[in-house]
């Protein structure tokens, strides 16, 4: 399937790059009458995910997963909860593991190739409801995730499952790790890095002689938190498995349903990797949109309280590619 021609009208025009058009929605944007029901699905290894609910009976379901270091009240999973839940979906926010405001208890965390736990998740939405249509959609590592989802289950996906949306994914981390270390994504690299040092030292904390806190001060670009951190406390061998098997683009050719993935071409945190053109023209359910403009998970538009982004997913779950 060729490129597919993106109709993305471009933010407003005080966003100008797409620094401003990554940073001013996410510092910004309030979505309000969104109320979510809480459900701790505890899972297979004794760990838990909250799950966040918006469950009105419907026959279809939205599952929405976050980026790095987000959770479900982030305001681009609002927004897009509460477009699908107007459209007539179930909504199903979940948090990934660590990400709802309590640590888990395993000493793992989440990561962007972590795709049993979305598993776990769906498994038990259709044990416990009944659902004639799930539509799967991933915001940047949370579109990592579901595109690899999709990719590793392929033909085994469960026959509900019917679409997939990927917003702004880094499908190849590597090339995204080191855009990371660029002077110009200095603000993106400090405020992840903060975040996460924080949680791995709950993590030595709690779990002593597991992790040699001394190497955060061999740190010097992301690729070594992903050496000394990220790979170890995730099951990875070194920084360079950990991007092999978490990498979406690795598994994409194996996805069976419609699927699409929306990346800006001005993305300051993509590489272009990491929006794979190769395999969009050959592959008849991989739907690549590369407009100029939308920033990181931006995509805002003018006078519209919804971006393009929560309507161009509730339009390619429509059927409408």
């Amino acid at each position: 399937m060729p490129l597919v021609r993106s109709t993305y009208p471009g933010p407003p025009a005080y966003q100008y790059n797409g620094h401003l058009q990554t940073i001013f929605p996410s510092l910004t944007r309030k979505v309000a009458n969104v109320y979510y029901e809480r459900e701790r699905l505890i899972l297979s290894d004794g760990d838990f995910l909250d799950l966040d609910w918006i469950d009105k009976g419907r026959k279809r379901l939205v599952v929405l997963t976050h980026g790095l270091e987000g959770d479900s009240n982030r305001q681009y999973i609002r927004g897009t909860a509460r477009l699908f839940a107007q459209h007539g979906y179930d909504v199903l926010a979940w948090n990934c593991r660590s990400c709802s405001g309590e640590m888990n208890r395993a000493f793992r965390l989440y990561n962007h190739g972590e795709i049993g736990d979305l598993g776990e998740l769906l498994d038990h939405a259709l044990r416990t409801k009944s659902y004639e249509e799930i539509v799967l959609v991933g915001y940047s590592m949370g579109g990592n995730i579901t595109l690899k989802y999709l990719g590793v289950h392929g033909k085994h996906l469960p026959d509900v499952i019917k679409r997939g949306i990927a917003i702004s994914a880094p499908t190849d981390l590597g090339a995204s790790a080191a855009l990371l270390d660029r002077p110009s994504n200095r603000f993106y690299r400090n405020r992840f890095m903060k975040k996460l040092v924080v949680k791995i030292s709950q993590k030595a904390t709690l779990f002593p002689g597991r992790l040699d806190m001394t190497q955060l001060q061999q740190v010097k670009q992301w690729r070594d938190f992903d050496e000394f951190f990220s790979a170890p406390v995730n099951d990875y061998r070194d920084a360079d498995d950990f991007y092999e098997q978490a990498s979406a683009v690795n598994f994409m050719p194996g996805i069976t349903v419609p699927t699409l993935l929306l990346n800006a071409q001005n993305d300051p945190l993509l590489s272009v990797e990491c929006s794979p053109e190769w395999l969009a023209q050959t592959h008849p359910n991989v739907f690549l949109e590369v407009p100029r403009t939308g920033g990181h998970v931006g995509f805002q538009v003018p006078r519209d309280s919804h971006t393009y982004a929560e309507r161009r997913a509730l339009a390619f779950a429509r059927n409408q590619v």
